[in-house]
């Protein structure tokens, strides 16, 4: 009888346990998956990405948060009346490394035509 009461009164301590140990529980993943996917969508968006185009360059990404986070950064910006900002280019030491990652992500999202400019441009750029 005292080791049942031992256990009882240690067993909630040991499951308090398991956040320390690493185990996230399913509310915080899903929790931020949806942080992650409305950052990219709102990314998208003031980058003047095309929900699709979005959709396509993330596939990973949940499409409901992609699109939560893409309409809330298109009603932000209407209101205060901000512009599209181009995304601005990578300095030449990453854009060398990154020019075969871009084409072959090009062309997992459907773009073939600019996955083709893409992989030649990075054939290009390297030393025969």
């Amino acid at each position: 009888m005292r080791l049942l009461r031992i256990l009882l009164l240690t067993c909630p301590l040991l499951l308090a346990a398991c956040d320390m140990l690493g185990i996230e529980p399913a509310s915080a993943v899903a929790g931020r998956r949806e942080a992650e996917g409305k950052a990219v969508g709102g990314a998208c968006r003031h980058a003047g990405r095309a929900i699709e185009d979005c959709y396509g360059l993330n596939k990973k990404a949940d499409k409901a948060a992609i699109f939560a986070g893409w309409r809330e950064m298109n009603d932000y910006m209407r209101e205060n009346k901000i512009e599209v900002v181009a995304p601005a280019p990578p300095p030449p030491a990453v854009a060398d490394s990154a020019d075969a990652a871009d084409a072959a992500d090009a062309a997992d999202a459907g773009y073939a035509e600019p996955a083709k400019k893409l992989a030649k441009a990075a054939a290009d750029k390297k030393p025969h």
